[in-house]
């Protein structure tokens, strides 16, 4: 196939990238978590809500851009083992950078403990992982190993018992490993529970790999497949539904087959409006800063909250004005909305001025 080995950016990737990044600003930062607007949570523990799509679609992402800039260098001839290198090196910053910043909250507001899990831990991992697959591994193995994480990690939760809260293997194998250093953990009880814990970081693999396949048919002129391929993948996610849950806290195999399949949708959606009719790559800017951008907000968000200014910004410039008219729930999401606005501002000045930074 020509042009396997050529490197090319699509904006249509650059565009859905910063468009999730966005969307992750947005329903990581309500007025008020006591509030939340209702599209902008998250299922309680089974189900998948529009929130729930956001992670999991960035993960795929990661693995388009895999096969759009790392798998071509394997295949042009450069060195793998130095390739390779390089993909853990990018993938350690990430993960050091999300050690940082769980160790900056644990600081600067008073956590109860510092959290080793978590969103760019988990990004870091996969984008490890996917990236050495991508150099060493053929299609056809590629599609082995989705498949074998498909149906072990499925296999793993049915050996496992119970897929209750508390009670499930992932959560188990987590209250083993790191007990109270878990997002959630229950004293009295001695359970907890993560969801970025490390035996659903299979499922989030899985997720990455199937972007990664994406993104070779996008760079391979195979953008039809992507419709295909997400109807298939949707489909067989919905049904697989029946007998194992959508569960974004366990990352469970129907769940990754229903995200990727509706992220395929919109890859060969975004494909064609942007890259082929030539409309504009909305959260572009957002998307060629894509952890910084998520990282800099955190760092927003831990200085306003350690000064004691978050609630005193919410109430007096929302909750005042707007809850009167449409409630609290209404001010917690306009004050999200406002969030993301600062930052698309910052992330546009950025981009203008040609500053990408590079983790």
């Amino acid at each position: 196939m020509s042009g396997q080995g050529a490197v090319r950016r699509y904006p249509s990737v650059d565009a859905l990238r910063g468009l999730t990044v966005a969307a992750m600003l947005l329903v990581n930062n309500p007025g008020e978590w006591g509030h939340v607007w209702w599209p902008l949570e998250h299922s309680a523990w089974n189900g998948c809500t529009p929130t729930d799509l956001i992670f999991p679609m960035f993960l795929f992402i990661a693995g388009v851009s895999i096969a759009l800039g790392v798998a071509p260098r394997a295949i042009s001839g450069a060195d793998r083992a130095v390739l390779t290198r390089t993909v853990w090196v990018r993938a350690l910053r990430i993960v050091g950078l999300g050690l940082l910043l769980h160790l900056l909250a644990w600081w600067w507001l008073d956590k109860p403990h510092f959290r080793p899990w978590g969103v760019l831990q988990r990004i870091g991992l996969c984008f490890a992982l996917a990236g050495s697959v991508a150099i060493w591994c053929r299609a056809r193995t590629q599609w082995a190993l989705i498949a074998l994480l498909l149906a072990g990690w499925a296999g793993l939760l049915w050996l496992g018992g119970s897929l209750a809260p508390w009670h499930n293997l992932a959560s188990r194998v987590d209250t083993a490993l790191l007990g109270p250093l878990l997002y959630e953990y229950d004293p009295a009880t001695g359970l907890g529970h993560d969801p970025e814990g490390l035996l659903s970081t299979l499922g989030a693999l899985a997720t990455t790999l199937l972007g990664l396949r994406a993104g070779d048919w996008l760079r391979s002129g195979k953008a039809s497949w992507l419709g295909v391929g997400g109807v298939a993948c949707a489909l067989l996610g919905w049904l697989w539904s029946g007998w194992l849950p959508l569960n974004k806290n366990l990352w469970t195999s129907s769940y990754v087959l229903w995200c990727a399949g509706l992220s395929m949708l919109l890859l060969a959606l975004a494909h064609f409006l942007v890259d082929r009719r030539g409309w504009p790559a909305l959260g572009r800017s957002f998307g060629v800063n894509a952890i910084a951008a998520y990282a800099g907000s955190a760092l927003m968000v831990y200085a306003l909250l350690a000064l004691d200014l978050w609630t005193p910004l919410y109430e007096q410039g929302f909750v005042r004005w707007i809850a009167p008219l449409a409630g609290r729930e209404v001010a917690s999401a306009a004050f999200a909305v406002v969030f993301v606005a600062i930052w698309w501002v910052i992330v546009r000045w950025m981009d203008r001025r040609g500053w990408h930074i590079k983790i």
